[in-house]
């Protein structure tokens, strides 16, 4: 939902650029008391819709009517009032905010009234007040709203006209889940998600369904003990059952035609969950049509059951103990014999025990939720009267000591009835899990219909046995399993419109005021600002429910007994409530899934499971949904829950909400703890890039030492060579020297001059510094020219000067001339090509020249 909430304490402002202020006339500034208010000297003014309101409004919502100055009583602020084809959305003309209590959507709202009512004049006032236009707004999700109009005006007639015409629609089409569509939350098919669950159940990981497998059949598939049944494919033998039904492997698809006509609505017994290890099963059915004389009886159906409990793996001739759970008080059971059901009797069904129960039916929960929904808003720090409960009968009933309003209050709850039909049914669920875990036994559950009562109990019970539903995706499967695929009324537990077109709810019922409404509540009494209605007669006919809204009472419940067992946390819980009473997605709508199918809610709808998934997309596994305190270590097996620790209190999250924003906080420590886990993440990602600093800072460090060391390496090795280059220079000048020439080397090893001992005429420097203007001389270090004189001597052992000359003289030009050809160096270096020839010459002589001449 896309609306503010008190839990969150959000909020979204309207752009004062976008929209246009109301009129000083129009807008009540601050939060005034009703006596401060005078209703009549506001004339209404007709306006178009403000265009900054289009920043509130969901993808293809629509405004239908408007009314403006509109006081919401509960918080006693004035704003302006929309009604859209999704919900009512109040907005406050002060800060331009959206008050979440007075924006409910349509589908939300239960029953809606139109109520006069007369306030007492205020101390300075000495004319009465005049009448008071109100319109009460009964919402499913434990809100109770009262606005208040101007009178002499028809906006309340206005917006009262278009709840009538848009909260109970005619059709299935008319919803918005239809013109909406699906949008970005597109759906997929549901059957393939039911399949792959069927797959895991049986333990076959490795297929995965898709719609090509359910084309062509090949989703019949099996283990040792069970199997998967096309039997129902087109919905031809149970029309609220799935297309695919988990079966006993030893039973064939004709005895399974046989075994359904016993069963009321066709619903026979079915394996819902199996066990892994023990192949202990969970079936579900709907109640057996014994007749009025509960006699009798199907062979084909027993059979069924019988081969619901195998033999227990490791033994030969030890059954199964079979339960068979009738949720039903046993006084129920037996009148239903009247109408030709009841229930079975344990000797037609071998090793079985009959079990009763003693849940209510749907009419006791729809009026136990109600009374509870009036409860917390009379006992509430704020109530739809616009007054606090610490004012009721015009005293401090809390601060004043007056002990016996409290005991009045917990006594009222407990009237409510609520928490004793929430206790049984986790009472009968931790049985039925009790049974499957330590007994392996097979319990067997059904109801009258065996949708309503039985799928609380079968759904609970998994979720007892099952680590795997206690996940965020694995109770997404539990729910379209037991909920969705098994056929729960979800539009007449709703008073939503079937596919059909005929609404299950009649449009007078939205006029009725339900047991404990507004004009039944102390204060109203006694002030006699509201006549008393006729009680609705029509209440005890419809068949609106909150049979899923009390299931997912029951998972907080155990959400708070093990809060390391669960994946997903209360604010998740509530958020799926909202969106399904809001039918904003297609996923809950109509009563089974052929309906579903035959509207094409999946390719015309969004979806709900894509919705929140995406909420949670935009936060990873910080997002609000998940549950800090998840441990699946320490759970890893089923949960058992002593009789003792099933006490079921209010859910503050959702129950106290509205009436007692600030106590509905109730996960206080929870947001501590969500804070100290963001921080913590925070200091996480600081942490991880200080290491990859630190890290990086090593490898350089490592490289520049390695670097160093080749550095030193290097510099070793230069030092060797420059010793060995002042070794030879040492060899060559002795060498010159005895050749009769005379070597001068400056300080730092450079030649400096070369004389022949046979003229005593000295040769001019290699290196003149005088001669700088020519810009041919050039610096040599020391290494330079030790090297070049090693390559010189490396290259030409037999002419070294010669090389050396070329090499090192400055006057060389580029193509290997001599610009000073006279030099006392050219001439030593023509001698010593001459002293070279005559060597060569004299070492070809032999003695055959000298003695033997040639003919």
């Amino acid at each position: 939902m896309d609306i503010p909430r008190s839990r969150s304490m959000r909020s979204t402002s309207l752009h004062d650029t976008d929209s246009p202020r109301l009129a000083e006339s129009e807008r009540i500034e601050g939060a005034g008391s009703w006596d401060a208010i005078e209703w009549t000297k506001i004339d209404p003014v007709s306006r178009s819709v403000p265009q900054g309101l289009q920043h509130f409004l969901l993808e293809a919502e629509e405004v239908i009517v408007e009314g403006y100055v509109v006081v919401l009583v509960n918080t006693d602020k004035a704003g302006t009032l929309f009604v859209t084809n999704f919900r009512l959305l109040f907005l406050s003309d002060g800060s331009r905010n959206i008050i979440g209590l007075g924006t409910i959507p349509l589908a939300t709202i239960e029953k809606f009234n139109k109520i006069v009512m007369k306030l007492p004049s205020g101390p300075r006032q000495i004319d009465k007040t005049p009448s008071q236009r109100l319109l009460q707004v009964i919402g499913k999700d434990m809100r109770i709203i009262v606005f208040g109009f101007q009178s002499r005006t028809k906006q309340r007639r206005a917006v009262y006209d278009a709840l009538l015409r848009c909260t109970r629609p005619a059709r299935l089409w008319d919803l918005y889940a239809f013109a909406c569509g699906p949008s970005k939350f597109g759906n997929t098919n549901p059957k393939v998600r039911l399949l792959n669950e069927y797959f895991r159940l049986l333990g076959l990981g490795s297929p995965q369904a898709s719609a090509r497998t359910i084309e062509d059949g090949s989703y019949v598939v099996s283990n040792e003990c069970w199997r998967i049944s096309n039997v129902n494919s087109n919905y031809t033998m149970c029309p609220t059952y799935p297309f695919a039904l988990l079966v006993p492997k030893s039973i064939s698809d004709v005895e399974i035609q046989q075994a359904c006509t016993f069963r009321a609505r066709c619903r026979l017994p079915v394996i819902t969950w199996c066990h892994p290890g023990t192949r202990a099963v969970l079936a579900r059915s709907s109640q057996p049509l014994v007749g009025l004389m509960m006699n009798m009886r199907s062979n084909a159906d027993e059979k069924l059951v019988a081969a619901l409990f195998t033999q227990l793996i490791g033994t030969t001739d030890q059954k199964r103990k079979l339960y068979i759970a009738d949720a039903r008080p046993r006084k129920n059971a037996l009148a239903n014999g009247a109408m030709g059901g009841g229930s079975e009797s344990s000797a037609n069904y071998f090793q079985s025990e009959i079990v009763f129960f003693g849940i209510d039916n749907i009419h006791a929960m729809r009026e136990s939720l109600s009374r509870l929904r009036d409860y917390v808003d009379t006992h509430g720090a704020t109530s739809s009267d616009g007054m606090s409960s610490f004012l009721r009968h015009g005293g401090w009933t809390w601060g004043g000591g007056n002990l016996s309003s409290m005991s009045a209050s917990v006594s009222t709850l407990g009237d409510s009835g609520w928490l004793i039909h929430v206790q049984s049914v986790l009472a009968g669920s931790s049985w039925i899990a009790a049974r499957v875990a330590l007994e392996s036994a097979t319990v067997l559950v059904h109801c009258s219909d065996g949708w309503d009562r039985t799928t609380q109990l079968v759904s609970l019970a998994s979720l007892l046995l099952d680590p795997y539903y206690r996940t965020i995706k694995g109770f997404q499967a539990l729910i379209e399993k037991d909920w969705l695929a098994f056929g729960h009324p979800f539009s007449d537990r709703a008073g939503m419109p079937i596919a059909s077109g005929s609404g299950s709810m009649p449009f007078e019922l939205s006029r009725q005021s339900s047991t404990g409404s507004l004009s039944t509540s102390p204060i109203r009494q006694a002030s006699g600002s509201f006549p008393s209605q006729a009680p609705s007669s029509s209440h005890a006919q419809n068949n609106y429910s909150p049979i899923f809204l009390q299931w997912i009472d029951c998972v907080s419940q155990l959400l708070r007994m093990y809060p390391f067992a669960f994946e997903f946390s209360t604010a998740f819980l509530v958020d799926l409530l909202d969106c399904v009473l809001s039918c904003r997605f297609g996923n809950f709508l109509c009563n089974s899934e052929k309906e579903r199918q035959q509207a094409g809610i999946s390719d015309s709808c969004g979806c709900l499971w894509t919705y929140l998934a995406d909420l949670r997309a935009s936060e990873g596994s910080s997002h609000v949904h998940y549950n800090l305190f998840y441990d699946q270590s320490k759970h890893e097996g089923p949960l058992l829950p002593p009789a003792a620790a099933l006490a079921p209190t209010i859910w503050p999250q959702f129950h106290l909400r509205w009436t007692c924003p600030s106590e509905a906080q109730a996960g206080e420590v929870e947001a501590i703890c969500r804070n100290m886990a963001k921080k913590m993440s925070e200091l996480q990602k600081a942490k991880e890039v200080a290491e990859a600093n630190v890290k990086e800072t090593t490898s350089t460090i490592e490289s520049l030492a390695v670097e160093l060391r080749n550095e030193r390496l290097s510099s070793s090795s230069a030092w060797n060579l420059a010793k060995r280059a002042r070794n030879e220079i040492a060899a060559m000048k002795r060498a010159m020297q005895s050749l009769g020439c005379k070597v001068h080397f400056s300080e730092d090893g450079e030649c400096v001059a070369v004389e022949n001992n046979g003229t005593g005429i000295p040769q001019k420097s290699f290196y003149p510094d005088s001669d700088k203007e020519s810009g041919e001389f050039f610096q040599h270090d020391n290494k330079s020219d030790l090297s070049v004189f090693d390559t010189v001597l490396a290259d030409d052992p037999i002419n070294p000067i010669t090389r050396v000359c070329e090499s090192l003289c400055p006057l060389r030009t580029r193509d290997g001339g001599c610009r000073w050809p006279d030099a006392e160096c050219a001439r030593f270096g023509s001698e010593f090509v001459g002293l070279k020839a005559n060597f060569n010459a004299l070492d070809r002589l032999s003695i055959y020249d000298s003695y033997f001449q040639p003919e």
